[in-house]
């Protein structure tokens, strides 16, 4: 009945005030896999392998991947031994290895070795010894040797319920039969006590010289030459009630326990209760199947549905507030051996280093801004008002709501000064409590970060209106003036605080630090290593005197100012604490010393304890796991490749993925990586946590592929590299760049001779055209010739027209002359004389000679018309073209009858007689057929 309440009473202290280790919980969805994880072990790069439902699983720190089982069953067990990871199944055991493309190849040793397995049979257990592999079923042992294949078998005539090593020996329980060791090949019987035979035993641990054996429900027992005696330790009352199934010894000689349905439990080398861990404060599952200790002493947990991570030699104690019983903490104090937290439900408090639960100070509901120590008295500024503490009760000493800050004033030491929310107020001792006195008059803006310069002097600071400087009467009644420093930006998340005498504003910007000489704030630039620009979160400072320590944070840590004793250096320090791990409430962070190295930051969800003692930075180091050739099309993979060997990647084949990691399992340590790509980007990238980069579309040429990493501060001991070469176009491959060459000269050549042609050609049509425009400009000057000449011609034919047009009319006036003397002639009488002289006159009428004359002179102005006109009409007489010629010159029947001594009407008739001979119709001109001729 005792050990029941004990249980009991010790269970909800677990369930409520358990500060426990970071916990990493990876789900089903996260690994790929079933939920059931039955084993669990670590290759010498740091792998995590880990028996699954599913298949083998792999963690390298970044990404998991599934290895499906080869026959379709339960991987049960899984161990890593010479970089070879040996599982068991159903009717199978073997071992994978990587190959060249970071693959890992399965060989089945029960295939290579024949072996007829049993009805049922499946391998719980793998260990191995020297050149020795042992895997174990429930029905026999199976011994290989892996230098030279010898195989052989240890049966058993009832189940065997585990292997268990024990230094270098093998010992296995035979269910009601007793414990055997294997010695020499063979079984030999070591204990058949009946607490043996009676009990399931989960393993067997070695104690100074004697055996120490864990049962599944009753606890350790010690097996030594006196027999098989119950160890007697703190912690048997709690294991009587638990049913464990899974067990480790630590490296530290504790012992972890895993149960079937209370989570784990941790015991000292003593006995000794250290630690219990369930679902319901940090686990993801009461069940644990497994357990194992990695390389950086975190405990891996195999659970009935998921795996967990404990980092259980972590500076970091979390107590996560999952119930809401506490909320978030904006303060803590110790004072008098017992530690206070104010949150926003209000003030909590338990003795410092208890294990009991923290109690409610009943009256102080609501939220907690500060808890202060002033004069051996406990101040608590609240929401409602300020309190004075006494242990566990609270007396309200002023109901101003909102008191920031109370600070003792120099000088006077029965007053206080408290920043509330419209301004400040004083604080006056009455016997053993306070009071409050006034108000500080003509200043109403809240207070929350206010400091003293000198003895009336102070600063207050207020983010969204800026820093003021007041300044106090000597009675501490009012604000006898006050200003307001123009030169400090005002910002967000900007805070006031008191380190080493100096007064320092932060912001985004950095710290300033107040010259006394000027009273203006000026850039530290050594503080402000404390504020980061890029991981800027909050400019709240928290000064510790005790540790002479300023704290500050940042999204990816918190940093600290330490000064040594000796010589007053000052360094920054930085822990790698990220702001989704620690949970901080930006702009109210804060800290507080418990003892030596160990502080309590307060989180939304509760604290964390810090112990700086306990922060190492151990070395890492980075691989490259695999790359693989992939298509832009849905991300298809082409194939993967070689690490060992420079790859050549066809044209085509250039997009590359290259996945990396740090195989480091500390919750609160992110690994971060940068890497570069020389050929392409030939600068380090900026820091992130994906484990993975795409280069899409790469050029062809030579590239090496770089990543570094970091695990907090502390950079990776090498950086790892690949180079590759994406090859040539066919386009643009050597052989085509020869075929372009040649195509080019021969192109040239073939260009030359065309050229050489067309210029051939070009000056021939040049020479042709030239000898044209000169044959031109002479014909052209020919023709100018003939014009000249044409001109003459017409000049000359205007000329001899004229002449024959002169000498026509003179004729005409000649036959009309003489014909008028004949006419008067023959008016005279018939005197012999007269006649003498008409017959003269008739002779020059009719004289030929000017006819001739005529025609000689209308043959040169007209040389064609007459051989024209008779060719024309062959039947014309002379007298005809002689008419012709007169219509010719275009002269009227009157002009034409004197020429040819006739009358006019004569002249009319031959018209006639001559169109008829031309057969001219008769609407046709007779002059005009002739001139147109």
């Amino acid at each position: 009945m005792k050990s029941i309440v004990y249980l009991l009473v010790f269970g909800c202290f677990i369930l409520n005030a358990q500060e426990i280790p970071p916990i990493s919980i990876f789900n089903p969805k996260d690994y790929g896999g079933e939920p059931q994880n039955w084993s669990i072990s670590q290759s010498s790069n740091r792998y995590i392998y880990t028996a699954n439902n599913k298949g083998l699983l792999e963690y390298n720190g970044a990404k998991w991947n599934l290895y499906e089982s080869p026959n379709e069953t339960i991987i049960r067990s899984v161990e890593v031994i010479d970089d070879l990871i040996y599982t068991g199944s159903f009717h199978d055991f073997g071992y994978w290895k990587r190959d060249n493309f970071g693959v890992l190849n399965y060989t089945s040793l029960a295939q290579k070795l024949n072996i007829e397995f049993l009805e049922d049979e499946e391998f719980w257990n793998i260990f191995g010894l020297d050149n020795w592999i042992l895997f174990q079923s429930l029905d026999r042992i199976h011994i290989y040797n892996k230098s030279t294949n010898a195989y052989s078998v240890i049966n058993s005539t009832s189940i065997i319920s585990r292997l268990y090593k024990v230094n270098d020996s093998f010992y296995f329980q035979n269910t009601n039969k007793g414990l055997y060791k294997i010695e020499n090949g063979r079984d030999n019987i070591v204990s058949e006590d009946p607490i043996i035979n009676n009990n399931t035993i989960v393993n067997i641990f070695n104690q100074n010289g004697s055996l120490l054996i864990l049962t599944e429900n009753n606890g350790f027992y010690r097996l030594d030459s006196e027999g098989l005696n119950k160890w007697d330790i703190p912690a048997n009352d709690l294991l009587n009630t638990v049913s464990v199934f899974s067990s480790i010894q630590l490296k530290d000689k504790s012992f972890m326990l895993g149960c079937i349905s209370d989570g784990i439990i941790h015991l000292s080398t003593n006995g000794e209760l250290i630690n219990v861990i369930k679902q319901s404060n940090g686990l993801s599952n009461n069940t644990i199947l497994s357990l194992h200790e990695d390389m950086d002493d975190n405990i891996w947990l195999g659970l009935d549905n998921g795996i967990n991570c404990i980092n259980i030699k972590s500076p970091y104690l979390i107590f996560n507030d999952k119930n809401g019983a506490i909320g978030s903490v904006y303060t803590s104090k110790v004072f008098e051996g017992t530690i206070y937290l104010g949150t926003n439900q209000g003030l909590f408090y338990k003795p410092l280093h208890s294990n009991s639960l923290f109690k409610f100070i009943s009256g102080t509901q609501g939220q907690v801004w500060c808890l202060e120590v002033i004069n051996d008295q406990l101040f608590c500024g609240h929401h409602t008002g300020t309190f004075l503490i006494n242990r566990d009760k609270a007396d309200k000493i002023a109901t101003i709501p909102g008191t920031w800050q109370i600070k003792n004033i120099n000088g006077h030491e029965d007053l206080l000064i408290q920043g509330n929310y419209d301004g400040l107020y004083i604080l006056k001792a009455n016997d053993n409590s306070w009071d409050l006195r006034n108000k500080l008059k003509n200043f109403n803006i809240s207070s929350r970060y206010f400091e003293f310069y000198n003895d009336l002097e102070l600063y207050v600071s207020h983010e969204y209106k800026g820093i003021f400087k007041l300044k106090i009467d000597k009675e501490l009644t009012k604000i006898v003036s006050y200003r307001e420093d123009t030169l400090i930006k005002k910002k967000l998340y900007s805070s006031l605080t008191k380190y080493n005498n100096n007064l320092l504003f932060t912001n985004d910007f950095g710290v300033f630090k107040l010259n006394t000489l000027n009273s203006r704030f000026v850039k530290d630039s050594i503080l402000s290593y404390l504020i980061k620009t890029e991981s800027f979160t909050s400019g709240k400072l928290v000064s510790d005197i005790k540790t002479n320590k300023l704290w500050s944070f940042s999204s990816n840590g918190i940093n600290y100012l330490s000064q040594s004793n000796l010589s007053g250096e000052k360094k920054i320090n930085n822990i790698a604490l990220p702001i989704d791990i620690r949970k901080d409430i930006i702009g109210y962070e804060n800290i507080t010393h418990l003892k030596d190295e160990t502080f309590l930051l307060g989180t939304k969800t509760g604290y964390i304890i810090l112990n700086l003692d306990k922060i190492i930075e151990h070395e890492h180091s980075i691989n490259i796991n695999q790359i693989t050739v992939k298509t832009l099309v849905e991300n298809d993979s082409i194939g993967l490749v070689d690490l060992n060997s420079k790859a050549q990647f066809k044209n085509k084949e250039n997009n590359i993925q290259i996945s990396y990691s740090i195989s480091e399992y500390f919750k609160t340590l992110k690994p971060e990586y940068s890497y570069k790509l020389d050929g392409m980007y030939n600068t380090w990238s900026n820091w992130t946590t994906n484990g993975t980069v795409f280069y899409k579309n790469l050029p062809y040429g030579n590239y090496t592929f770089q990543v570094k990493g970091r695990v907090g501060n502390q950079i990776t001991t090498n950086t790892a590299s690949y180079s590759f070469t994406i090859q040539r176009p066919w386009y643009l491959s050597y052989l085509a760049i020869v075929f372009y060459i040649l195509a080019i000269i021969l192109f040239s050549l073939l260009m030359h001779n065309i050229y050489k042609r067309y210029y051939k050609k070009q000056r021939e049509r040049l020479m042709q055209k030239t000898t044209r425009e000169f044959e031109l400009r002479e014909l052209e000057n020919k023709q100018q010739l003939m014009r000249f000449r044409n001109d003459k011609l017409r000049e000359d034919i205007e000329n001899k027209n004229r002449e024959l047009g002169v000498s026509t009319m003179n004729l005409i006036k000649k036959n009309e002359f003489l014909s008028s003397i004949k006419k008067e002639l023959e008016n005279i009488g018939d005197n012999s004389n007269i006649k003498q002289v008409i017959k003269i006159i008739d002779r020059n009428l009719n004289n030929t000679d000017d006819w001739n004359l005529f025609q000689e002179a209308f043959n040169n102005a007209d040389k064609d018309f007459l051989k024209k006109i008779k060719s024309l009409h062959p039947t014309l007489t002379s007298n005809d073209l002689r008419l012709c010629a007169y219509l010719r010159l275009n002269l009227s029947s009157k002009e034409i009858a004197p020429l040819l001594n006739i009358s006019p009407r004569s002249v009319e008739v031959k018209r006639y007689r001559l169109r008829k001979k031309m057969n001219l119709p008769h609407e046709a001109s007779l002059s005009d057929y002739i001139l147109e001729i």
